[in-house]
């Protein structure tokens, strides 16, 4: 099975699933995806609640970082910062691309832009990702 399906597989059941979330490429510099924005997502108005965009970008910046893992770590988000600079209405669908721009031995940082239906931009997201040892059971 392509890395792409395992992806979109493991995280049918968690948040990403819930928000609807669907990738259309991962590599190890570039993640993008879609989001249909659905009214149970917004907020007045018919507006994509802010928390819903954060969310969206917090999962591609973190599915790059962890196919960039080397094997016995594991990734955790430690700073995120959002600039929203349009809104996304309901019954749109966005689209985000999430790219590396820092890969160090501890952090690294991904870049997402989600954008509109009509190319506008509706936020930009830049995020820290901590890369963890995996402390192995002694039992």
């Amino acid at each position: 099975m392509p890395m792409i399906d395992l992806i979109q597989e493991h995280l049918k059941d968690l948040m990403p699933g819930l928000l609807g979330i669907k990738f259309n490429e991962v590599d190890p510099e570039r993640v993008c995806a879609t989001l249909k924005v659905k009214p149970e997502l917004c907020t007045v108005g018919d507006i994509l609640h802010g928390g819903a965009i954060m969310a969206f970008a917090d999962t591609l910046g973190a599915v790059g970082a962890f196919i960039n893992l080397p094997q016995g770590t594991t990734t955790t988000t430690i700073e995120s910062k959002t600039n929203f600079t349009g809104p996304a209405r309901v019954d749109t669908t966005i689209t985000a691309s999430s790219r590396m721009v820092h890969k160090g031995r501890s952090l690294m940082v991904w870049q997402t832009e989600i954008t509109g239906e009509e190319g506008n931009l509706v936020a930009l997201v830049t995020q820290t990702q901590m890369v963890l040892s995996v402390l192995q059971s002694t039992d």
